[in-house]
């Protein structure tokens, strides 16, 4: 069955989806997006992914391109028309089409794209049976990473970059060695003491769902959560170290610039927040 997209209002065949060429997403990165994950025919944790799309749309002065009601609706039929059971959906919004300049035009709609897809959820399983390995590379993106920008390209240069040395992950570092985030995932290390760590989100990363969702989950444990920077020889020396996103949930890290985290084995802390994780996050029907 072919995939289907919503571009502004119509529904249409993946392949020939398509914005204009003045839309300022294209020409500007003048935009924001989502990813929620589709598990079990269930959107997870739409709420805090849609309140977040709302942030980010005011924080850059972007209208709404509907209310929340038909937001989710016009998921729930994409998720439908693609038969998607386990996989993600993507929500893109731009501040619309409009001669170039650099500054906001007036008169004119934001536009929407949302796309879904399934993916296998045990392929995520086997890898997190394994791990992943990270690298380190200098924090160079803007100081506004709390905005969930479609403005990527540092993202996707430390991508490549890990993929180039045999990575799955990049983490960007400040110049003083302290752990920012993933390129696409929260940066997590578990102490030897058993405290899970994660860097602060009021500034310099983005405020994860998975990553809040996964201290909801820690307090139910009665394990301790503690929001603090820390180093990368912090995270080499950790018990365990793991990063979270909707597209990954709990991944263990079993190796970061060359060095092995702990035994160079998933460990057992962040196999039970991965295996809990569906319990207590939200969901709502897809």
């Amino acid at each position: 069955m072919p995939r289907i997209a919503y571009v502004n209002g119509r529904y249409v065949a993946h392949r020939a989806a398509a914005v204009h060429i003045e839309d300022r997403g294209y020409q500007f990165a003048d935009g924001v997006y989502e990813v929620c994950e589709v598990a079990r025919g269930f959107i997870v944790d739409s709420t805090r992914h849609l309140d977040r799309l709302d942030r980010s749309l005011r924080e850059l002065q972007i209208a709404q391109p509907m209310a929340r009601k038909p937001l989710i609706s016009v998921m729930r039929e994409v998720i439908r028309r693609n038969l998607v059971t386990d996989g993600m959906v993507y929500l893109q919004v731009s501040r619309g089409v409009a001669p170039r300049d650099h500054v906001f035009p007036t008169g004119i709609k934001s536009a929407l794209v949302v796309t879904a897809k399934p993916v296998d959820p045990r392929l995520g399983a086997a890898k997190a049976e394994k791990g992943v390995k990270v690298i380190t590379v200098p924090e160079n993106r803007w100081e506004r990473v709390d905005i969930k920008s479609v403005g990527l390209l540092p993202n996707v240069l430390a991508k490549q970059k890990a993929k180039e040395a045999g990575a799955q992950e990049a983490w960007f570092i400040d110049p003083d060695g302290t752990v920012k985030e993933g390129a696409s995932t929260n940066a997590w290390i578990i102490t030897r003491d058993g405290v899970l760590v994660t860097r602060p989100a009021e500034t310099g990363i983005l405020r994860g769902v998975t990553r809040t969702t996964l201290i909801d989950l820690a307090k139910k444990l009665d394990l301790t959560v503690e929001e603090r920077p820390f180093t990368v020889e912090e995270a080499q020396a950790a018990r365990e170290a793991f990063i979270t996103a909707a597209t990954t949930l709990v991944m263990p890290v079993v190796e970061i610039d060359g060095r092995p985290v702990a035994n160079g084995h998933p460990g057992t802390v962040a196999a039970s927040l991965r295996n809990a994780f569906f319990d207590i996050a939200e969901k709502i029907k897809a």
